[in-house]
């Protein structure tokens, strides 16, 4: 059985198209766990769980300031403003809000 946070891989998968590789990267994950998500076999729990709705906010943000066909590579592109780290590597560390704080200033671009 699935729950919401199966759901909400599947929908970043589709949405934003990020890869199995990505996703799995962001969460803590094997991209074989990530297909098994994907493929309603399992769902995440616990920590990946968590940043799976983390990366869901994030690649929702993403999508209202970008082309969503640009997302699988700005979340895998160094970026200047992130100390030229990627940003499903902070994901990954925790550092969510930092990724966050960049998209804020995409999305308000006066207000940076």
């Amino acid at each position: 059985m699935t729950t919401a946070f199966a759901d909400e891989a599947v929908r970043i998968h589709r949405a934003a198209g990020l890869s199995d590789r990505v996703i799995g990267e962001a969460v803590g994950a094997r991209p074989s766990t990530v297909r098994d998500w994907l493929g309603g076999r399992t769902s995440p729990t616990g920590m990946r769980a968590r940043r799976v709705a983390e990366l869901a906010e994030i690649t929702d943000r993403l999508a209202r300031v970008m082309d969503t066909r640009y997302i699988p590579v700005w979340m895998v592109k160094p970026v200047e403003a992130l100390d030229d780290r990627a940003p499903v590597e902070l994901i990954a560390a925790g550092q969510v809000r930092d990724v966050a704080r960049l998209i804020s200033s995409l999305e308000s671009p006066g207000a940076a």
